[in-house]
């Protein structure tokens, strides 16, 4: 396969491939067409390498359009696993809005921010005064359920395959799990209701790469969200890096696809098309 990567740190363990500066793309636009795939291109970089180029690009474009806001992923997932989402408001942040989630929503409640990683912008509401703070700092409200619960699920998802996972412990007195927020990594058996959760819905909405987050409410799991690039702390020292999994899995998606560049079923012409998973 040929490779090119726009993130060295990604791909610095991968086989031979070509690292391109992603502020310099248009300058290799020979190289990127004859490519197989191109790897962790930046999300502004889309447009052009998608829809203008047709490029094969991994992560795939669903992975970057719907983890690019908790909002959009939010919205994917109410349509296709309704029952598996906790209880969720969305709207615009006027102070109308503000009073109607906060009379709608049982205390507490959690807030988040839509664009926002590492728990940054996670907040538990338990008081009118957590809720203003909340709303200075939004373009947009979005009120969550809390689900009582000391610990979640981080399933790594390569290909619509689960290929690890493990548990993340709140601290004492803490209310995040997320590692960068003082959450311990904790090995276990990953719980099967939660595995097919997760690969269902990562096939259907086409997520070939990401981080699950999952709650467990007894046996039965609910969604939480998905990050594409999602932190290698813990989750190395349980299973190493994922490159093989990468690898296979985009070996495979080349075979599948005749459009290939090196493909003998390719069109003559040079032209590529764009690549969907499920096209016939």
């Amino acid at each position: 396969m040929k490779l090119i990567s726009f993130d060295a740190l990604r791909t610095l363990n991968f086989p031979a491939h070509t690292y391109i500066k992603p502020e310099l793309y248009l300058a290799h636009l020979e190289a990127i067409q004859d490519a197989d795939w191109l790897l962790f291109p930046e999300y502004w970089q889309l447009p052009a390498l998608h829809f203008a180029l047709g490029a094969r690009i991994f992560p795939s474009y669903a992975s970057y359009a719907l983890g690019h806001s908790k909002i959009e992923m939010t919205r994917a997932f109410s349509a296709c696993a309704p029952e598996h989402l906790p209880f969720t408001l969305i709207k615009a942040n006027t102070d109308e809005n503000a009073e109607l989630i906060w009379q709608q929503m049982p205390l507490p409640f959690v807030a988040k921010i839509p664009k926002s990683a590492r728990g940054q912008g996670v907040f538990l509401i338990e008081t009118r005064a957590d809720w203003q703070a909340y709303l200075a700092m939004t373009p947009c409200l979005y009120a969550q359920e809390y689900l009582p619960l000391d610990r979640d699920l981080r399933l790594i998802v390569i290909g619509h395959k689960v290929v690890g996972g493990y548990w993340r412990i709140q601290p004492e007195g803490g209310f995040h799990t997320n590692i960068a927020q003082g959450g311990q990594v904790m090995a276990g058996t990953l719980p099967t209701a939660a595995v097919d959760l997760v690969e269902r819905v990562s096939a259907q909405l086409d997520i070939d790469h990401a981080g699950f987050d999952v709650a467990m409410l007894g046996q039965y799991p609910y969604l939480l969200e998905f990050n594409r690039i999602f932190g290698t702390q813990g989750v190395q020292d349980l299973y190493g890096d994922f490159n093989q999994h990468i690898l296979t899995y985009l070996f495979k998606q080349t075979e599948h696809d005749p459009s290939s560049p090196n493909s003998p079923n390719r069109p003559r012409d040079g032209r590529k098309r764009p690549w969907y998973p499920n096209a016939a």
